[in-house]
């Protein structure tokens, strides 16, 4: 049997979304496995927790709208948020939990969206200019470790969750065969239902890459299969340099330039290719269950790490409202180094 980990007390931070005191060390550098610690997955939205709150949210706010896409292997409806109030406006789409076990994205979505409920004049203003999509728990089988396989060997405690669907496939690999009805529907009633001009895809990786010997807090990569129109590619450099510039200016991420695959099966890269939306991917530190006990990621990280994806979405979607993506500076991408991993199990991410 796996050691299992501590159950640290950062609740609240899930809850909160964005709980942050005190001066900060980097993102990278928090609590890795301990080996007499244990994982507490009950400090995560479960699928129906996540359900009531996106209903609530539809309820309060006028400016949003819930419409169900599909449903998972297990029955499980997949929910879309929108914001969409003139379809020539340009649109931005957030994917989350495309694997299961990479939910602080998600908790980061779900405060997301809770702060554009505020009744502000900088958010009027904002989602007059900008239509957002956001899929949160994309693999909501995964996520509740629904599935037809064992789960024995990972280390949480409470409910598993795991990087693939009910039937043990990896979702960010079926962006071309379209065999798993998330993907169907994700395809179906989303990417080619609205004009999309941008995407985030947010994951998780280890816990062990590391920038100029430092942990990283998270990496990015824009699509590089060679298909994809280079407009394109070159639109989604600016999109990652929003969210860099952002996230650096913090003082508490630390960001590396992510090591991935060019084929179109994943995600960045076929959908990229297919609909010409300019896309990022966003590999977040660790993750929230695994069988590799390196690969998950002490809880005190947690609240950062939520901040971490919030601050991505609030980033993005400012820019892309007021026009300033237009003129962000892609530069950086040359001097961005890319991330290496400390020795440890193989790593595992997007």
């Amino acid at each position: 049997m796996k050691r299992k980990m501590l159950a640290v007390t950062l609740a609240s931070a899930l809850v909160a979304g964005v709980a942050v005191s005190g001066s900060v060390e980097a993102v990278g550098e928090g609590p890795n496995y301990g080996g007499n610690e244990t994982i507490q997955t009950s400090m995560l939205h479960t699928y129906d927790e996540m359900v009531d709150f996106l209903k609530k949210q539809d309820a309060k706010q006028d400016h949003m709208e819930l419409e169900v896409i599909g449903q998972t292997v297990k029955g499980r409806d997949l929910y879309l948020v929108k914001y969409v109030s003139d379809e020539s406006r340009p649109t931005v789409l957030f994917l989350t939990q495309q694997h299961g076990n990479e939910q602080l994205s998600t908790e980061g979505a779900l405060q997301f969206i809770k702060n554009l409920g505020a009744n502000s004049k900088a958010n009027r203003e904002m989602l007059s200019n900008v239509n957002i999509l956001i899929v949160p728990m994309f693999n909501a089988d995964g996520a509740m470790g629904d599935v037809n396989f064992p789960l024995d060997d990972y280390v949480a405690t409470g409910r598993h969750l795991t990087r693939y669907n009910a039937v043990q496939a990896d979702l960010n690999r079926d962006h071309v065969a379209k065999v798993q009805p998330e993907t169907k529907a994700l395809h179906n009633q989303v990417l080619k239902k609205y004009h999309i001009d941008y995407m985030i895809d947010l994951h998780h990786q280890g816990t062990r890459s590391e920038v100029d010997g430092e942990l990283v807090s998270g990496s990015i990569l824009y699509p590089t299969n060679s298909g994809v129109d280079p407009a394109v590619v070159e639109k989604s450099k600016r999109l990652g340099s929003v969210v860099y510039h952002r996230i650096n200016s913090k003082g508490w991420g630390h960001i590396g330039k992510y090591v991935g695959g060019s084929e179109l099966t994943i995600g960045r890269n076929g959908i990229a290719k297919e609909y010409g939306i300019a896309t990022l991917l966003f590999e977040m530190r660790g993750m929230s269950d695994h069988y590799y006990e390196s690969y998950v990621l002490g809880q005190k990280s947690n609240g950062y790490l939520i901040k971490q994806s919030v601050e991505t979405l609030t980033a993005a979607t400012q820019a892309i409202a007021d026009g300033s993506i237009a003129d962000a500076d892609i530069s950086f991408w040359n001097r961005l180094p890319e991330q290496k991993n400390r020795p440890s199990n193989e790593e595992e991410g997007e």
